[in-house]
């Protein structure tokens, strides 16, 4: 399953989303906005649309679900403007295997960091008069 939304990521409502009768690895990993933007301070971020994000995405579940023995997958990308703190993406798995769980799981996260259809802007903290 695939998410993209402009609203605020809860894991745990998403929790029921993810199929995981059959079991016995469950992963869940969301990646934040940091307060660093390499060595400057940053106030958040602003994601855009830049082409057929839902495409991309399925595309990235297909190859999860092709590699790995997976139960099920669902992945959530944000866009709109994020301050510091509030969750970016969040890729879960389900699967017999805690190895295949892993492994999936950190190549989802790769690969929604490399997404070619979203348009990502700093919102650096202006520091001057302070």
């Amino acid at each position: 399953m695939i998410i993209i939304t402009g609203e605020p990521v809860d894991p745990s409502a998403l929790h029921g989303n993810l199929g995981t009768s059959g079991a016995g690895s469950v992963l869940f990993h969301y990646a934040v906005v940091k307060s660093q933007a390499g060595d400057r301070p940053s106030d958040g971020i602003r994601f855009e649309r830049a082409g057929d994000m839902e495409a991309e995405l399925s595309a990235i579940e297909s190859e999860m679900r092709h590699r790995w023995n997976l139960e099920d997958v669902l992945l959530v990308r944000r866009i709109g403007v994020l301050d510091v703190g509030e969750i970016i993406s969040l890729v879960a798995v389900s699967s017999p295997a805690s190895h295949d769980a892993f492994e999936a799981c950190r190549h989802g996260l790769d690969r929604l960091r490399r997404m070619t259809t979203l348009k990502k802007t700093e919102r650096f903290t202006n520091r001057e008069g302070s």
